[in-house]
């Protein structure tokens, strides 16, 4: 993704698209006041004063609409750049109309999705990590979801990771320092301590690399995956759990054929809960598809609540019984219609709801227990981590390099990864990355 040249003025809308109340349309760049000016026919404009005004249109001097217009002066704004927001009503014909009017401006432009942050971060106003801090927040569905971003929009990841990088560079300033003064014998003390320095910073990546990617799980989804023998009673608990009819529920055996899934909030971490197909031996090719579909979920999940049927209890189906492990919640369902006697599994009925707020408490309790109540992750996305292993990797090789330009080259390209993380090399490829996933209006 090309972004064009920040010399120009762009805008776009602020709000999500459609009707509502109030939309708001932003402007950054140096022609930012002259289209406000243009709009409102204002020459006195107080910065970061909402003025009540008439917006018109240049060319027929009608009236568009009536709101708000602010002045936000440069560098006193989001982007660092004289930044203007139009509020006004949330009609589409009045948005439409005045999204064309600014088109045809000279200077202005639309914006391209995630310009406005990138420009801040061009402009010294945010790091990546605290861009990549906005964004989560924004598409932050739950309370904990919400926390991390803010944690990272905040600055507090980024200072752990300046730390990271100013402790490599002082390690290669020291180095460097005999390199250019080659008739001092660097001292064996010295390089003691600086073994001593590569250690402890190989022990502080590696802890937060074996975190068991609890960051971005936050992130993603905690992946809950509903196993069982057809007519179990899966379907059946997935729109239980959901509270709505999410699968087809019938009592003909093999109805589910591909995963389903449903997000869910609990205790404040998001989950993704999968329905999927039964599990049995069939010569029919779609659902043979839905069973290694099955599989493959099982083996990727976070957590597994293995079905048996409660009118058969206590004999298991083989299929379902391989796949109890560490991540099993092993359920009987249809307790209201078993007859055989308690032998110690959680039993559920969706149709009484008996055992479902027991199933949930043990939800909550291993979803708790998987994020843990330690030390929050530092690692909020694969490319953290992807730079943070190289880093560790370049580490390494600086403690087999026999000569000191050569280990000096391992501790600048440690440095370098550490520095990719919170933008303080100018990487396009990187910067790309992290502003395509923004809307446009941000």
């Amino acid at each position: 993704m090309g972004f064009m040249s920040s010399a120009d003025t762009i805008f776009a809308l602020a709000t999500p698209p459609g009707k509502s109340g109030v939309s708001v349309l932003r402007l950054s760049g140096s022609h930012a006041l002259a289209a406000l000016k243009q709009l409102t026919r204002l020459t006195d404009i107080t910065p970061r004063h909402a003025h009540f005004v008439s917006f018109h249109d240049p060319e027929s001097k009608l009236i568009i609409d009536r709101g708000l217009g602010l002045y936000f002066q440069a560098p006193h704004s989001f982007t660092s750049e004289d930044v203007v927001e139009l509020q006004l009503h949330g009609s589409l014909a009045v948005i439409r109309q005045m999204l064309g009017i600014l088109g045809a401006m000279d200077g202005l432009r639309p914006a391209e999705p995630g310009e406005f942050t990138r420009r801040a971060f061009i402009n010294g106003k945010m790091d990546l990590m605290e861009a990549e801090g906005l964004a989560d927040l924004i598409d932050a569905e739950t309370t904990e979801q919400k926390s991390q971003a803010m944690r990272q929009m905040q600055g507090e990841l980024s200072v752990f990771y300046e730390d990271l990088r100013t402790r490599i560079i002082k390690s290669l300033a020291h180095l460097e320092a005999y390199i250019d003064f080659p008739d001092e014998e660097i001292p064996d003390a010295v390089l003691a301590q600086l073994e001593d320095e590569i250690v402890s910073l190989q022990t502080i990546i590696r802890e937060g690399l074996h975190d068991n990617n609890r960051g971005e799980r936050l992130r993603d989804g905690i992946n809950v995956v509903i196993l069982g023998a057809p007519n179990a009673g899966k379907s059946s608990l997935l729109n239980t759990l959901a509270r709505r009819d999410a699968a087809i529920v019938s009592h003909k055996a093999g109805t589910t054929r591909d995963a389903i899934e449903i997000h869910m909030d609990i205790c404040g971490y998001p989950v993704v809960l999968v329905d999927t197909a039964g599990l049995r031996d069939s010569d029919e090719d779609i659902e043979a598809e839905g069973i290694r579909r099955a599989r493959a979920r099982a083996e990727a999940a976070d957590i597994k609540l293995v079905l048996f049927d409660g009118s058969k209890w206590p004999e298991m189906d083989e299929a379902s019984r391989g796949l109890i492990d560490e991540k099993s919640i092993t359920l009987v369902t249809k307790c209201d219609t078993a007859k055989h006697a308690d032998t110690g599994e959680l039993r559920i009925s969706t149709k009484t709801g008996e055992g479902i707020e027991e199933l949930l408490k043990t939800l909550e309790g291993r979803i708790v227990g998987f994020f843990g109540c330690g030390q929050a992750p530092f690692i909020t996305r694969n490319r953290h981590r992807a730079q943070l292993i190289q880093a560790f990797d370049y580490l390494e090789k600086s403690k087999y390099q026999p000569a000191l330009e050569l280990k000096c080259e391992e501790l600048r390209l440690a440095a370098q990864a550490v520095g990719k993380i919170t933008g303080k090399i100018q990487v396009d490829d990187v910067l790309d990355v992290v502003f395509s996933s923004f809307c446009i209006g941000k």
